[in-house]
């Protein structure tokens, strides 16, 4: 018989059989499993969990960053997928909270599997055997309570599996609902990465210990909706030009972000909805045109190869809007972007989101009741109330209430400006002498006006409602007058578009036509004193 010198050493002359040295391997292999074991608990500590959760945050982002490339490139070397390409959901987020929101404390519905997916945005560790994630998704969020107790993996394998898991990351969870600890949770069977956030992201931060109360007090008692004030100093992600150039950054850790734009495409949506049963029809017009016309602006100017031709980015669809009127649709309307190429404030864009519409055998009298109609009811159904509150002057000011409940207060122009002002404006708006007057009174009220000074310029209005000309010889007069102004050095001001003007010769019938900026009524209805507060991609100068 064969026999073997033990792997004990030379202290251990005594020769073993095959069955004994098998015996004594196993044992070592016992006891090495048992010496690994202790070190792993050792290391699953609560302490030592909460204290890698820390360490993930205080990383150097570099550092972060390197490590979570080394780790998908061990997945990928071993043959797993760090990004698989399906995971099947039973339902969203939203409609998860909305079945199961009425279970009772301590209730678990343990027969029913449920299989959610989105982004982790908190992790927090009770002990290496229970994991607490924030989900977020579409909006909503819900606690995931990871116990091991419920999970397919073993101990160790979910202690380790959980501990790789990431703030940031896309995960899928199987699991079931339940109530505990005072809120609605999913208790997972399983959970995966379905796509790794390679970098760190920002906590919230806090100067003092009254901010942290203030904070702590917002999150319990306040959820911002349409209508009432905001404060971004509360958010995750502050910085205002990292929120505005890195905006799928500002939409995933503010979430009041992501309800700015909701807002916006429900204003959007209600308009729409809103002429659609008045019988208009949405219509859609060229984004370049031959003539820059429909408002005094400058045009950004492109060409067209393929004709060897200039073309101009439309400033306006009016023109078009009022062609498609002479060819007898009574009513059509365009939500689309127009684009001037002007300066950029706190209110003003290049690239803008209009909605226009024109309504034939009706004047400005009836734009009035259809827009107070427009607007009362938009604001009663997105916040709930006719009354809004605006800081109108920034956010470090006291907001204004703007009261939208019907009948609005119509007053004239020009009156109400003689009664406010204690002036007599001359009565030929196009006159030397008007233009004089109105600059005189700009400089008497410290009213500021970008040159060229036109009376057009001066006279400047937010929001244009009018009963159209329709006559083709008054056209041509008027843009004759704009010609004008183009001579005094104003090149925003509109030349003469001769198709138009035959156009009208064909007949434009009596005529009401409205413009409304999308944005500039965005940043009313969610509190946003900076116009690119309620643009997705605003434009920005580039970095350096």
């Amino acid at each position: 018989m064969d026999s073997f010198v033990s792997e004990a050493g030379p202290a251990s002359s005594e020769t073993l059989s095959n069955n004994a040295l098998k015996r004594e391997r196993r044992a070592r292999e016992r006891q090495v499993r048992e010496e690994e074991k202790k070190k792993v608990t050792t290391n699953k500590t609560p302490e030592n969990q909460r204290q890698q959760v820390a360490n993930d945050d205080t990383m150097d982002p570099t550092q972060f960053l390197s490590n979570r490339i080394k780790s998908l490139a061990l997945l990928k070397e071993s043959g797993v997928n760090p990004y698989p390409h399906k995971f099947d959901i039973s339902m969203s987020i939203t409609e998860f909270i909305d079945k199961y929101r009425s279970l009772h404390v301590g209730e678990h519905v343990e027969n029913t599997e449920i299989s959610l997916a989105g982004r982790i945005l908190n992790k927090r560790s009770s002990s290496s055997k229970l994991y607490f994630y924030d989900l977020h998704g579409n909006g909503a969020k819900v606690q995931v309570m990871a116990d091991a107790r419920h999970s397919n993996m073993d101990e160790n394998e979910f202690c380790k599996y959980h501990s790789g898991v990431k703030r940031g990351d896309i995960v899928g969870i199987c699991g079931f609902p339940g109530y505990q600890r005072g809120e609605l949770s999913i208790f997972p069977r399983s959970l995966v990465v379905l796509t790794p956030c390679l970098h760190m992201l920002p906590r919230h931060t806090v100067t003092s210990n009254s901010d942290e109360a203030q904070s702590k007090k917002k999150t319990r008692n306040h959820s911002w909706t349409p209508g009432i004030t905001r404060n971004p100093e509360t958010y995750i992600l502050r910085d205002q030009e990292t929120r505005y150039r890195q905006r799928y950054l500002d939409l995933m850790l503010n979430s009041e972000v992501q309800k700015i734009f909701r807002t916006r495409a429900k204003i959007i949506s209600y308009s729409r909805d809103f002429l659609d049963n008045l019988g208009f029809i949405e219509v859609e017009t060229p984004a370049m045109t031959m003539a820059a016309g429909g408002a005094a602006a400058r045009p950004f100017i492109t060409h067209h190869n393929e004709l060897d031709m200039k073309l101009y980015m439309r400033i306006s669809p009016e023109l078009y809007l009022k062609k498609l009127v002479v060819g007898g649709l009574d009513r059509v309307y365009e939500i689309g972007k127009v684009f001037r190429n002007e300066g950029m404030d706190l209110t003003h864009l290049p690239e803008f989101t209009m909605f226009e519409f024109y309504m034939a055998y009706a004047d400005y009298n009836d734009l009035m009741d259809i827009i107070e109609k427009l607007l009362s009811g938009m604001v009663k159904e997105l916040t709930g109330s006719h009354k809004i509150k605006y800081h109108g002057n920034g956010f470090d000011s006291e907001p204004v209430e703007i009261d939208f409940t019907p009948p609005f207060r119509r007053i004239d122009l020009i009156e109400e400006l003689e009664s406010r002002a204690n002036l007599s404006i001359p009565k030929d708006l196009s006159s030397e002498t008007a233009n004089k007057f109105f600059l005189e009174a700009c400089e008497k009220f410290d009213v500021k006006c970008s040159a060229p000074h036109t009376t057009t310029r001066l006279l400047d209005k937010l929001c244009n409602a009018y009963t159209e000309l329709n006559d083709p010889q008054v056209q041509r007069q008027r843009f004759a007058e704009q010609l004008k102004d183009r001579q005094l050095g104003d090149d925003e001001a509109m030349v003469l578009d001769e198709s138009f003007c035959s156009c009208l010769e064909y007949g434009l019938p009596p005529t009401a036509g409205l413009g409304m900026g999308i944005d500039r009524l965005a940043m009313l209805l969610t509190d946003s004193p900076n116009v690119k507060e309620v643009i997705l991609f605003p434009a920005m100068k580039p970095q350096d």
